[in-house]
């Protein structure tokens, strides 16, 4: 005989089935084993000895994942079971050219339940995963379980900007190496000086909430770097390594403010 009923997953992860003493865990199951759970289920409470059980899902808010941020094709994604973040990150088509070294993941509520976590625990509910170490071992990784209801977010890695006299002036990105960019290295990758530069007055435009305009100053002599005089500063997100070509103070300055804007433009073509 054939018989067919809804039955509600509820708050704690768990489903209520007639006839059957206790309610099931549902919460980070596969359909599959949802299915074998209540058949045990069935036969233990004696029900049912030889019971034929089809599990599916009608209707879910929680049974999705999503991810976002530095990948190809971010999205919501359906899944019905535990899965994994490789997996998560290969339907959406892979990283970007420009993604960092972290994966973000904040549990939802079945993972919340699934792993024991506790929801007023916000600490506990994100997970950070270093995915250049994820891509490279076989080792199990229980941070790397994604259940549905789970969010997965990738951000950007850090971006640099090299303006001014410079052969091919951009935006740079740098890379989840642990090591950061020097300004050498920007120096390099924005195909080097032009002939006219001024190597001794460059200037780095730092991003700083102390000073006016919110942007701080810094002078930097590309010449006693190259010589090994002064040490190759490091860079970070959202620099800007502007070279000029003049001697002028004035010009000095204003090359400076131009560069700030070249430099946000560039920013703005960069997110989109």
């Amino acid at each position: 005989m054939w018989m067919w009923r809804a039955f509600r997953v509820g708050p704690g992860g768990t489903i209520d089935l007639p006839f059957v003493g206790q309610p099931l865990p549902a919460a980070g199951l596969t359909l599959q084993q949802l299915s074998d759970s209540i058949k045990k289920a069935l036969r233990t409470s004696g029900v049912v000895m030889n019971a034929q059980v089809t599990v599916s899902v009608q209707q879910s808010r929680l049974h999705s994942v999503a991810i976002t941020g530095a990948v190809k094709h971010p999205q919501i994604y359906s899944v019905f079971g535990r899965t994994s973040l490789v997996d998560v990150i290969t339907q959406a088509e892979g990283l970007t050219d420009d993604a960092g070294g972290i994966a973000i993941v904040r549990r939802g509520d079945i993972a919340v339940h699934a792993l024991g976590l506790n929801p007023l625990d916000d600490a506990a509910l994100i997970s950070r995963v270093d995915i250049k170490k994820l891509m490279e071992t076989s080792e199990a990784n229980p941070n790397v379980v994604i259940y549905p209801g789970d969010r997965v977010t990738i951000p950007r890695a850090g971006v640099v900007y090299v303006v001014g006299a410079v052969n091919k002036p951009g935006g740079y990105t740098i890379r989840p190496s642990g090591a950061g960019m020097t300004v050498m290295q920007a120096v390099a990758l924005a195909a080097d000086c032009k002939s006219t530069a001024r190597r001794d007055r460059a200037m780095l435009v730092r991003i700083d909430a102390q000073s006016a305009n919110g942007r701080m100053q810094i002078p930097v002599n590309l010449k006693t770097i190259l010589a090994g005089k002064t040490p190759d500063l490091t860079l970070q997100t959202e620099d800007i390594l502007f070279v000029p070509d003049s001697t002028s103070k004035k010009a000095l300055q204003r090359g400076i403010e131009s560069a700030v804007q070249v430099a946000t433009g560039l920013a703005i073509l960069d997110r989109y």
